[in-house]
């Protein structure tokens, strides 16, 4: 059976790169924003950091915007083994708001978070290309450059994933 599922990337899966890696079929549509959720990076990661969330805040100023992609249906268990559905995100359908109006896609919500968590440099250094390379709100990118994160000092890890990054600096963390 073919197909596609709308996926609405807030993290480092902005990051065209990082999620071309995971799903290959992968297509960008559109840009879009969620109201009443705000950006976090404290969900629990097995690797001891903190990744993205879009957490629920109830208030209307409250914005968190990121990128529709349309993926293959036959690559969503890929994804899902990627993101760690059953291990600290699940899957819900949400509503965005886009420039042609609304639709809804599929995204990862954290279900175990920390406040004290803190993204390793790379990973905030995807989430951050990814919202340059989408031409998110100045405003926004600034906030997530503002993030507070950490070295990874698993040098395998840290180099693996620093080879996506070309061209970016942890600097610009």
């Amino acid at each position: 059976m073919s197909g596609t599922f709308l996926y609405f990337a807030y993290g480092s899966n902005m990051f065209a790169h990082r999620l071309a890696a995971r799903t290959p079929s992968a297509v960008r549509i559109t840009t879009a924003f969620i109201d009443g959720r705000r950006l976090t990076f404290d969900k629990v990661s097995t690797d001891g950091s903190g990744k993205c969330d879009i957490e629920a805040t109830g208030n209307s100023a409250d914005r968190v915007y990121g990128v529709v992609f349309s993926i293959a249906t036959v690559e969503e268990r890929a994804l899902d083994e990627a993101e760690g559905v059953g291990l600290g995100y699940r899957k819900d359908e949400i509503v965005l708001v886009t420039s042609k109006g609304t639709l809804a896609a599929m995204a990862y919500i954290a279900t175990e978070k920390h406040p004290k968590r803190r993204p390793y440099d790379w990973y905030k250094a995807f989430v951050l290309q990814g919202a340059v390379e989408n031409a998110l709100p100045a405003a926004y990118i600034e906030l997530i450059r503002a993030v507070p994160s950490q070295p990874d000092f698993n040098t395998s890890r840290r180099q693996k994933n620093e080879a996506l990054l070309p061209g970016i600096s942890q600097r610009a963390c």
